[in-house]
């Protein structure tokens, strides 16, 4: 249950204002739009990128503003899209001369929302681009990837596309890169229990003692199935049959990946899970770059987690280990 809140109405609001006041070496907020901007930005000659989605999710989104990362980020209410007015005063906030790219989870609202803003600034002159997270296997089948969901794979995603503008490419080129990096990203998820939103003294789903639910969301929704609880080896197996079936022709042997806590799965079971990973890609030959390990992209108090490959090639192996720093991710050139 979330427990710490004033007014369930206000909590968007106040999460922001406190983010800024911790996080004022990285961000400052933008005025009337529900969202923070680099403290550097605007920056002549770099292209913006401009992330975003419903709160409930840190540190996505206003956890990945800073240095090699996002310019900004804007966020609605919890596990709801921003406007479409706070999507477009953001990007003025942040928009040079060089455009902008918005990247975001695949989900309805989002789409409508930041298409709207897309097209306001094109009419004004401005190149927006859009590139869409599509990560989640569960929600799609392969041949329909352009219809799946983005959830913890945005981290990937986010990080190609902050490093590509960082270094001064192109909008043509931020977007190639992001679009191929989104391409080469699956993810899939398990959830022991649902979260509760500020406010709600129920859950938004539950799960049975001695069960868990497949191919969770990250808005609060349900998995597409449900099996019995298993032991982390077990789930760890359970996971990589599942992304590695749509693992690339060729079978890439270098792959990034991310253990995603989904916040209310402690740090040392993730681990455990881990082991369980670390060993199974081995035996398939494949070596994983810079694993990461920590709460990534979650869904409030949500219990689970989810796992997310990122296939690499040389070009997005320079861009994942490009230093970066914010409040919810920081690496160093090392």
């Amino acid at each position: 249950m979330t427990k710490l809140w004033n007014d369930p109405a206000d909590f968007r609001a106040e999460l922001i204002d406190g983010f800024v006041a911790a996080y004022g070496r990285y961000v400052r907020r933008i005025p009337d739009a529900s969202g923070v901007m680099a403290v550097d930005g605007p920056r002549s000659g770099k292209v913006a990128v401009i992330i975003g989605g419903g709160s409930g999710h840190y540190p996505a989104f206003c956890g990945y503003v800073g240095p090699g990362l996002a310019d900004a980020a804007v966020m609605g209410n919890v596990f709801a899209a921003p406007s479409s007015e706070q999507v477009y005063r953001c990007t003025q906030a942040v928009i040079g001369n060089a455009g902008a790219l918005y990247c975001y989870g695949n989900y309805s609202g989002d789409v409508l929302n930041f298409d709207m803003a897309a097209m306001r600034c094109q009419m004004e002159g401005q190149d927006v681009r859009t590139v869409r997270v599509t990560d989640d296997v569960a929600s799609a089948p392969p041949d329909q990837q352009e219809k799946r969901r983005g959830i913890s794979g945005d981290f990937f995603v986010f990080k190609i596309a902050g490093a590509s503008a960082a270094r001064g490419d192109t909008l043509d080129e931020v977007e190639r890169l992001t679009r191929h990096a989104n391409a080469r990203t699956r993810s899939f998820g398990v959830a022991f229990g649902g979260c509760t939103l500020p406010g709600q003294t129920e859950p938004l789903f539950t799960v049975e003692p001695g069960r868990m639910e497949l191919g969770l969301g990250v808005h609060g929704e349900p998995g597409v199935s449900s099996s019995e609880m298993r032991t982390a080896a077990e789930i760890a197996d359970l996971l990589l049959d599942t992304l590695l079936a749509e693992r690339p022709d060729g079978g890439e042997a270098r792959a990034a990946l991310l253990l995603n806590g989904l916040g209310n799965t402690k740090y040392e079971e993730l681990f455990v899970l881990y082991k369980d990973i670390d060993r199974r890609l081995a035996q398939e030959g494949v070596r994983i770059h810079r694993p990461v390990v920590d709460e990534q992209v979650t869904s409030l108090n949500m219990a689970g987690c989810s796992l997310s490959l990122l296939w690499l090639d040389d070009e997005l192996e320079a861009l994942l280990d490009a230093p970066c720093a914010s409040a919810g991710y920081v690496q160093s050139a090392l």
